[in-house]
């Protein structure tokens, strides 16, 4: 269900100005996830196939893994959850903030955005963040234009949905599961 590369324009790098960068730099694939937090399929891919990435590609030098956000026009909650994770990022914790987002998505999906940062504020705290410096960060709305880069990003590389990946530039559209991700990483390692 891959679209055509040549639908992907080849002067915009999905991995140009990445912040959320996890891997060696020199690693042979890279994978660029673009994904919405609320996104049923994202939290699919973040709960099934991504710790399995991580551990058997990331970890080990075969794959650099970058994050990017892709909140939907009017999802102002889904660019607040994406501040948040930057917010937890400063700390050096964004993956466990990006996995708590998701896990906890059926908690935070339907409360009214002037009440999220409390819930935000809560699962820094679960994770054993300084909460006063994620407050102050998460209100003061310092990542919002972080957040709105990215979702800007996928549009000018045609992303029309999430999850979308890019391995080493070539757009994967969809949910996959682990054993096709295998195949996928392993054949762009062999440089197939």
């Amino acid at each position: 269900m891959s679209q055509a590369p040549e639908q992907v324009p080849a002067d915009v790098d999905p991995a140009a100005g990445a912040v959320y960068v996890y891997g060696a730099a020199d690693a042979p694939v890279t994978v660029v996830e673009f994904s919405n937090y609320l996104c049923p399929h994202c939290k699919h891919h973040s709960e099934q196939s991504l710790p399995r990435i991580f551990s058997d590609y990331v970890e080990t030098g075969k794959v650099r893994y970058i994050f990017r956000d892709y909140p939907f026009t009017g999802q102002d909650n889904v660019i607040l959850a994406g501040e948040a994770a930057a917010c937890a990022a400063d700390q050096g914790r964004y993956y466990e903030y990006h996995q708590l987002l998701f896990r906890a998505s059926a908690k935070w999906a339907r409360i009214n955005y002037d009440e999220l940062p409390k819930y935000f504020n809560d699962y820094a705290r679960q994770l054993g963040l300084d909460v006063d410096k994620f407050a102050a960060c998460l209100s003061s709305h310092e990542k919002r234009q972080q957040v709105l880069r990215d979702q800007e990003l996928a549009g000018e590389l045609n992303v029309s949905g999430t999850p979308s990946f890019f391995v080493n530039g070539k757009l994967i559209d969809g949910f996959r599961p682990y054993e096709e991700w295998r195949k996928i990483l392993d054949e762009a390692i062999a440089g197939e």
